[in-house]
């Protein structure tokens, strides 16, 4: 899928972290994409996908459409360290 306009770029990275937590339960890839989006993206990216996400149907993801229903009920299988990376401690990166 060609990224022609800001939405088709948010369709097409949404989708690349879903193809990440494709290998994991359906419940922990969920709480892995939401938890992601929540974390990294801006809230204008966010809501911008959100409203987007309807008139692009299958071109997005169904985990990513699931992840955008709210609040996951599962954990992330990634390590809270990874996913709060401020969170300096056990397991934090110490890269730069």
């Amino acid at each position: 899928m060609s990224a022609t306009n800001p939405n088709d770029k948010l369709v097409r990275m949404a989708n690349q972290i879903a193809l990440f937590f494709r290998s994991y339960p359906e419940d922990e890839a969920v709480a892995g994409i939401h938890k992601h989006i929540v974390a990294f993206w801006t809230p204008k990216m966010r809501r911008d996908l959100e409203a987007y996400a309807g008139e692009v149907g299958d071109r997005l993801d169904a985990l990513v459409h699931k992840a955008l229903e709210g609040e996951p009920t599962a954990d992330s299988p990634v390590r809270p360290a990874t996913r709060d990376p401020q969170l300096a401690g056990e397991g934090a990166s110490d890269a730069g």
